[in-house]
């Protein structure tokens, strides 16, 4: 029988289940180029601090008759200048047990279509990139990223350090509404 993921409103409750997914990402990955891994309170204000101007999504499962989140997705400010008030950057995580789940493309077509009905047209994603894949960091995100519809529109060579190397960053972007 096939897992049913649902899309819902990330929580406050979610909050440890969250740290704990994206504390993977910060320990053994360079998927985020954070070294440390958040304390639950700094996670909680990042959380707060979010959801207070922008949508924050839990993808959850039902096991045992109780919801288990398995990845999350959220929007931020882009620029705070007024001129980019219709731009948005883009975050997901799934848990690494949930990988391959399609977690990550419902999350993503939730965000994406409740940031159209907020009045936003232009959705970027900073992801970091290797020149070749290594245990640390491969091409998935760039190609979850061409295959939601976003293309690459900027590369920064060899701007971000961690595990001791040197990796890419480039920016994508979707266009989801008419610019009027």
């Amino acid at each position: 029988m096939e897992t049913q993921i649902r899309i819902r409103d990330a929580a406050p409750q979610d909050i440890a289940k969250m740290l704990e997914i994206y504390a993977y990402y910060v320990r053994d990955t360079a998927i985020t180029f954070e070294y440390e891994v958040p304390s639950q309170e700094e996670f909680t204000d990042r959380f707060l601090h979010t959801t207070a101007h922008f949508p924050y999504l839990a993808a959850v499962t039902v096991e045992n008759g109780r919801e288990k989140v398995i990845g999350y997705a959220y929007a931020g400010r882009f620029h705070p200048r007024k001129a980019y008030e219709r731009c948005a950057e883009m975050t997901v995580y799934i848990d690494r047990d949930a990988r391959g789940s399609g977690a990550g493309r419902l999350l993503y077509e939730a965000l994406e279509e409740r940031l159209k009905g907020l009045g936003f047209l232009n959705l970027y994603a900073c992801i970091g990139v290797p020149d070749e894949d290594d245990e640390y960091l491969t091409h998935n995100s760039e190609q979850f990223h061409e295959h939601m519809g976003y293309r690459l529109v900027g590369t920064f060579r060899l701007c971000g350090y961690k595990f001791g190397r040197w990796y890419n960053m480039i920016w994508m972007e979707k266009l989801i509404g008419e610019h009027r």
